[in-house]
């Protein structure tokens, strides 16, 4: 399935009820883990949007690449059993999906250009945070902002015991799904809403944003060498 054809897909689903699950340019999962989602979104029946991805084999610190057959790393007809509930992608046209009236939530490693499009477009965030300051933006957004909600949040704690990343169990990952796609959770919704309406007034004429970046090109145009004629 390609970005055109996810599209059309939301266009079929009813308003505010898909989850949006993307990792970023590096987020992979061992198989452990990919079935640990997998038995979640089987199991919830919430309609879904996965973009799933494989680590680079030449290093972790690589984009993640795509899967030529999702099968190799799916439970044995996960595809099937899920056909009238989700979609699983390889690259996600994020953009778009995050700005598609069917999501309702996204599920997101809490990478700093996910988190700002998140908000742009008033979609609820639930943080899964794996490297870098993704920690650090997972914090803001739930403990400090009240703009999202945790399915993991201290993976460095977590981790630090370990070889390899933590599994997260299908009992963490369905509560924060859950959380995140209950209409009731009315707070969140409404501090996400009001964050996106503020980005938006922020970049017209006037906005901060906007004098800002005025200011900034003023500064550089009245610094910059200029030629002798």
């Amino acid at each position: 399935m390609d970005h055109v054809d996810v599209l059309k897909w939301l266009d079929d689903q009813p308003l505010s009820s898909v989850v949006f699950l993307c990792f970023g340019s590096r987020g992979a999962f061992e198989k452990d883990q990919v079935e640990e989602i997998a038995q979640v979104l089987e199991r919830s029946r919430v309609p879904f949007v996965w973009s799933l991805r494989r680590s680079s084999p030449g290093s972790v610190l690589q984009s993640s690449i795509d899967y030529t057959n999702f099968e190799d790393i799916l439970p044995k007809e996960f595809l099937d059993r899920t056909e009238n509930v989700g979609r699983v992608i390889n690259w996600a046209p994020q953009v778009e999906i995050l700005g598609h009236p069917a999501t309702c939530g996204f599920v997101s490693h809490c990478g700093w250009n996910s988190t700002l499009e998140s908000l742009w477009h008033g979609v609820p965030m639930a943080t899964w945070p794996m490297y870098a300051e993704q920690q650090f933006n997972a914090f803001e957004l739930v403990v400090e902002l009240g703009l999202a909600m945790t399915i993991t949040i201290d993976y460095q704690n977590e981790y630090k015991e370990l070889d390899k990343p933590r599994i997260l169990s299908t009992e963490e990952i369905e509560k924060g799904i859950r959380k995140l796609m209950d209409e009731n959770n009315i707070e969140i919704r409404k501090k996400v809403k009001t964050k996106s309406e503020e980005c938006k007034k922020s970049v017209m004429e006037g906005g901060s944003s906007f004098i800002s970046l005025g200011k900034f090109i003023d500064d550089v145009l009245m610094n910059s060498p200029r030629e002798e004629k």
